[in-house]
């Protein structure tokens, strides 16, 4: 597909780098020429300098024979302005990443109004994963499947777990959970495990099971999934609004600690059955003060890195409470994952996964059948919701006796609602969606799993 994107900062570039992993032609626009002449010189794409909303602009990137446009600059309204424009132009789809608060109420309306495909809130859509962990704080990560009836989980196994030095086929038979074990990481090794596969202590494990199952798994190996009732968050942004806004219903009690007297003002009024303590959250004393060591959950949601990091590592050396990490830069990311930050959270990862699932649900009309697609372990492995188009070629044939690619597995299959474990006797059927994990990216098709 042709694609134009206007912005280029984390989520355009890093939009950017996927897409055109994925075979896409992709034209970049910025007023920075420094900034376009950086991607351009480490990927093969077309840079534009200027301003994304002008007519004429759009124009010279070929926005008459365009399929998509990506608006992600820094402000809202030039995202939408720019989508206006590509809409008169050239009839494409677009989609705008729309962040102020004001405009969240009114989205359906803007979204009618502009003709926009999808508008994307990255504050939004971190919050609402830092809710459903929350609410499963076993979990360090969640990512949905068959509209909700499925998940994949990612935890630590602990060091004395059953689980440690268990092999992967063991799992169902003796802690008799219908759970598949899909992918592992260790160091920095991300591994697609067979069924003799061993786990150990300290390794991160992904499954796929439905959430009762889940449920079920963890208490069968020991993790304690007691549900949350006392939360502190340190900073008072968007996202802090955004996810106590989503948990004002539920019995969790919620303490906000921000540093702008204004800011606290406002989240009084906006969020009244939520204590919100004006205060320096970095301070050691205020954190002590106000309950750090008895907080079942503590999420760092500064606008700096470096501090959400470091409030992380003291919240884990004062308490045992779910930690919960806000990391907006994506560099050196092998090194913060082998720190103890808990669920670390990359807004601007999030917004560019939910475009790429877009793009890839665009593609479905185009003879494409994947479903869904979540990064699970940053861009090292997918798993992929492909649905099971008539006369493709694996129909009713055993699992095991199918010519699978390495480093892939089918982790799940969903026959109209019924969720199926798969072993080697089971077949996909025409209809099913199934879940595929793998390390081989950028797979179209479900003929693509086949060597």
């Amino acid at each position: 597909m042709k694609i134009i994107i206007v912005g280029c900062g984390k989520v355009g570039s890093s939009l950017a780098e996927q897409l055109y992993m994925e075979g896409h032609e992709i034209t970049l626009i910025d007023r920075d020429a420094d900034v376009l002449g950086a991607i351009t010189n480490s990927i093969d794409v077309m840079g534009m300098v200027g301003n994304g909303a002008v007519y004429k602009v759009q124009m010279e990137a070929g926005i008459e024979d365009t399929d998509l446009l990506i608006a992600t600059t820094n402000s809202d309204e030039l995202n939408m302005l720019c989508c206006l424009i590509a809409k008169k132009a050239g009839n494409c789809q677009t989609i705008a990443r729309i962040r102020n608060p004001e405009y969240a109420e009114e989205i359906r309306y803007i979204r009618e109004e502009l003709n926009l495909s999808m508008a994307i809130n990255p504050e939004l859509a971190a919050a609402r994963e830092m809710s459903r962990l929350l609410r499963f704080p076993s979990a360090i990560k969640i990512d949905t499947f068959a509209k909700g009836r499925v998940e994949i989980l990612k935890f630590i196994i602990p060091e004395h777990s059953v689980l440690h030095n268990m092999q992967v086929y063991e799992v169902t038979p003796k802690l008799r959970c219908n759970v598949l074990i899909c992918a592992v990481e260790r160091g920095e090794d991300v591994i697609i495990p067979n069924g003799n596969f061993q786990m150990m202590g300290g390794d991160k494990v992904y499954f796929v099971a439905p959430p009762v199952e889940s449920m079920k798994f963890f208490k069968e190996v020991g993790i304690v999934n007691n549900s949350i009732k006392t939360a502190m968050f340190v900073g008072g942004g968007r996202i802090t609004y955004y996810l106590a806004k989503m948990l004002q219903d539920t019995p969790i009690q919620i303490k906000i600690i921000e540093q702008d007297f204004e800011r606290c003002k406002v989240l009084s009024e906006e969020l009244p059955n939520v204590m919100v303590i004006h205060g320096d959250g970095s301070n050691q004393q205020v954190l002590l003060e106000e309950g750090i060591r008895q907080t079942e959950a503590f999420a760092s949601l500064t606008g700096f890195d470096e501090e959400n990091i470091m409030l992380s590592l003291y919240a884990a050396s004062q308490s045992k409470a779910k930690l919960i990490t806000k990391v907006n830069r994506i560099a050196f990311e092998n090194v913060i994952e082998s720190m103890n930050l808990g669920s670390i959270i990359y807004p601007k990862l999030i917004t560019a996964d939910s475009i790429l699932q877009y793009v890839r649900a665009m593609q479905n009309s185009l003879g494409s059948n994947v479903e869904t697609l979540y990064k699970i372990v940053a861009n090292r492995a997918e798993a992929l919701e492909f649905r099971v188009e008539k006369n493709a070629p694996m129909i009713g044939v055993p699992l095991e006796k199918l010519s699978l690619k390495d480093n892939l597995l089918v982790a799940c299959i969903n026959r109209n609602g019924k969720i199926i474990t798969p072993r080697g006797k089971d077949t996909i059927e025409e209809h099913d969606t199934v879940i595929i994990v793998t390390t081989n990216t950028g797979l179209n098709d479900l003929k693509d799993i086949l060597k």
